[in-house]
């Protein structure tokens, strides 16, 4: 893969089958894009686990801090590393030592190590670059277009707000432009699930 750009069934279907991930750099304080990301997939019913030595033991957002990888007792879907690429091939390295192996490493916006990639691959891991699941997620179910970004239509009229609480949208449900979101299990053009 080139990881120039991902097709939507490629990031649609990770975001589907992984349910637990591992942010390696979450941050604590509450004006770091981590943290943002970190809450926004909490409460899309993601089960988050922290990783950051500096404050392992401590907890964000009532998830436990581990100080790496290897610390957290039970099994991850994908590693989500919210840290600079050159950590990345030791985050791999940690990513390859665990039982059961991580499926997915995701490398946020700007983080792109293409060496580190190819190694992943290799292993049978799927990698996606400088992409923020959060983002993704938005992006996929519709939540962005929800208020009029990327809806394509201008206006200098205020949306209606909703009538009470905040509305959040699934990624596998009739999309606001019409199109039906295909669900993991079904196959992409290539014939896989």
């Amino acid at each position: 893969m080139t990881h120039d750009t991902y097709p939507d069934s490629y990031i649609r279907g990770i975001l589907v089958t992984c349910r637990t991930i591992a942010m390696v750099g979450a941050s604590a304080k509450d004006n770091r894009p981590s943290f943002f990301a970190f809450k926004y997939l909490l409460e899309r019913g993601y089960l988050m686990i922290p990783v950051n030595p500096g404050l392992a033991g401590q907890k964000i957002l009532g998830q436990t801090v581990y100080a790496r990888l290897a610390d957290i007792p039970e099994p991850v879907d994908m590693v989500d590393l919210f840290r600079n690429a050159s950590v990345a091939p030791q985050v791999l390295d940690e990513m390859l030592a665990m039982t059961p192996r991580p499926a997915v490493l995701w490398m946020q916006l700007g983080v792109r190590d293409d060496a580190t990639a190819a190694r992943a691959e290799a292993a049978g891991i799927k990698v996606v670059m400088d992409r923020c699941p959060k983002i993704e997620y938005g992006r996929l179910s519709s939540e962005i277009g929800w208020m009029g970004v990327n809806s394509r239509t201008l206006s200098s009229k205020r949306a209606p707000m909703p009538q009470k609480g905040v509305q959040r949208l699934a990624l596998g449900r009739v999309t606001t432009a019409g199109g039906s979101i295909a669900r993991a299990s079904e196959p992409d053009e290539t014939g896989r699930p």
